[in-house]
């Protein structure tokens, strides 16, 4: 190992770092700019072409996608609407038990 650190003095040294200096990086860009589908990529991350949604392009598609939205949205009121009629009827009835309470 010596031997090799004392052949590596002025010019030779010079050298070796020049050359360390040069190919450093492009073995760096090498590495990471090969294989890169195989090497950083998660399977299943992007949706298919079948799991992804489809545009409407025509009046008709359209209109049908409009009328799914508002059914989904009127669903969704209703569902929330039934849960805070839900909870006000379980707050007043919590409120009547309390005012039995101190009553008595």
């Amino acid at each position: 190992m010596s031997q090799i650190f004392r052949k590596l003095q002025g010019g030779n040294l010079e050298v070796f770092k020049f050359g360390m200096y040069v190919l450093f990086p492009i073995g760096w860009m090498y590495y990471f700019g090969t294989n890169l589908d195989d090497r950083f990529s998660t399977k299943g991350f992007w949706p298919t072409a079948e799991q992804s949604h489809k545009i409407p392009l025509d009046k008709e598609e359209i209109d049908k996608e409009l009328a799914r939205m508002r059914m989904v949205d009127a669903l969704k009121r209703e569902q929330r609407q039934a849960a805070e009629a839900q909870a006000q009827a379980q707050a007043q009835a919590q409120a009547e038990i309390q005012a039995t309470q101190s009553q008595q």
